[in-house]
């Protein structure tokens, strides 16, 4: 057993004959077994949930159906319910259960003392490394992969370094990642919903800000969005705009717009409102907008179709 403070011996960062565990079956934890398991990973999933547990292996085979992958790569995919039979030969093993701190703190804890030759990943989207390590006895041991839905569609993967993480998991990390296909971005700094998650958080924040002011409605924001920062951002970044258009120009625009931008600390008044009165969006029939029968299942087939014709040519 490594004592603490020891490096791990890692084997090359290339998923043939990698050994992977993945603790949660649902959304993003069967997506990520199937893109291990196509590239010729040998996966254990597992999940305490026995309902979860037990759509999984459908669900594997339909994500890669629509990716495109072969379906025999779910043969590669062991399911488990017990963190136990993850097994002490497991290189890499990613947590992917609900945003939950002590939940994350306490499955880590036990991991590393369970696995003591794995490297660990949490794909958190909001969640600080640093504090998901805070009951570990290695945290070094402990890096970010954020990976983004559906994740066979989009390559982007922020692979972020908290406090402790040693330096070379991360390259590792990101070696092993690109070996996949994919194109990781190192977050060097543990801050709160990354990149991002910041950049479209910030953007939900002000759009909501719009609704509560009375500027104008949900549909209209949303509408505003597609046709105008929608139609650029695929090719041009909030960096590279501002550059394209003038630095004197930005800062012009910003000493007369930012007084007026939302600064709030907390979610506005719509959205808590929205909430409370079990106005949840899609999943309940109605949110800021109204969602008819089938409305759901149009729009994430539109995006898909989107994201596959987007993700086609290399990202910029």
């Amino acid at each position: 057993m490594l004592t603490v403070g020891e490096a791990l011996k890692l084997p090359e960062p290339n998923p043939r004959g990698l050994r992977v565990g993945i603790v949660g079956a649902g959304l993003m934890g069967h997506a990520l077994a199937a893109i291990f398991a196509s590239s010729g990973s040998t996966v254990t999933i597992c999940d305490s949930d026995e309902r979860t547990l037990a759509s999984a292996n459908e669900r594997i085979h339909a994500t890669l159906r629509g990716a495109g992958l072969d379906q025999k790569a779910a043969n590669s995919i062991q399911l488990v319910s017990d963190l136990n039979d993850l097994g002490p030969e497991c290189n890499f093993v990613t947590e992917a259960v609900s945003e939950n701190l002590p939940l994350k703190q306490d499955l880590l804890h036990r991991l590393e003392r369970q696995l003591p030759k794995a490297l660990f990943a949490t794909n958190t989207s909001v969640l600080c490394v640093g504090k998901i390590a805070a009951q570990m006895d290695a945290p070094d041991r402990l890096l970010g992969t954020h990976w983004w839905n559906p994740p066979y569609l989009i390559p982007l993967v922020e692979v972020v370094q908290g406090p402790a993480t040693r330096p070379e998991y991360v390259r590792w990390a990101i070696s092993l990642l690109k070996t996949l296909g994919k194109s990781p971005v190192h977050v060097k700094k543990d801050t709160p919903g990354f990149i991002g998650n910041r950049l479209q958080h910030a953007l939900w924040r002000e759009a909501f800000a719009l609704i509560e002011e009375g500027v104008c409605d949900a549909a209209t924001v949303d509408f505003v969005a597609r046709n105008t920062l929608g139609l650029k951002l695929g090719v041009l970044g909030p960096i590279e705009n501002a550059d394209y258009v003038g630095l004197d120009l930005t800062l012009a625009i910003h000493e007369h717009v930012f007084p007026a931008l939302s600064v709030a600390t907390q979610p506005q008044t719509v959205l808590r409102r929205a909430v409370a009165a079990s106005k949840l969006g899609a999943k309940s029939g109605e949110g800021l907008l109204s969602w008819a029968p089938g409305a759901r299942e149009k729009v994430a087939a539109n995006l898909n179709e989107h994201l596959a014709n987007q993700t086609r040519k290399p990202l910029q």
